[in-house]
């Protein structure tokens, strides 16, 4: 089994934006997110500790400006916290391995997958697309990535 953790070393490769949406819970502007209008297939880890997140077949388009998903592809992976920030209860999501803020989890999803949306910054993420999740180490996942 794969170890994923936090390392000063990934740290220090995020871009500015990467570590205030990361690190400092932020969130980037809506409709400005590098993977919100991906729809190549493949896997989105965390950026800093590379542990599986979301996979393509469980994204849709939303309409809410972020990068939405119905699941993660690994549950352990995923932490959810009380927010209660910005005068709103919501659903804090954060990787459990790297700590990441990642978005939050809202219960207006689409009904026949789950109902769960998963609002997701793509500066949280990196995509890594089908035909590399094998070379990369996560091809335990590619029955969970569709082609198309």
């Amino acid at each position: 089994m794969k170890h994923y953790r936090k390392s000063e070393e990934a740290i220090r490769a995020l871009t500015p934006e990467q570590y205030r949406v990361t690190q400092e819970s932020g969130t980037e502007r809506p409709g400005t997110g590098e993977y919100l209008h991906n729809s190549e297939p493949g896997l989105y880890v965390d950026i800093v500790s590379g542990e599986p997140l979301f996979a393509s077949a469980d994204k849709f388009e939303s309409g809410c400006g972020w990068p939405s998903f119905t699941r993660p592809v690994e549950p352990a992976n995923v932490a959810e916290l009380r927010d209660m920030t910005h005068g709103m209860i919501r659903t804090e999501v954060r990787s459990a391995h790297g700590d990441s803020h990642l978005g939050h989890v809202f219960p207006d999803g689409p009904r026949d997958r789950g109902g769960l949306r998963y609002c997701i910054n793509s500066a949280s993420l990196r995509f890594i697309p089908r035909d590399e999740m094998e070379k990369e180490g996560y091809g335990d996942y590619l029955d969970q990535v569709r082609e198309g």
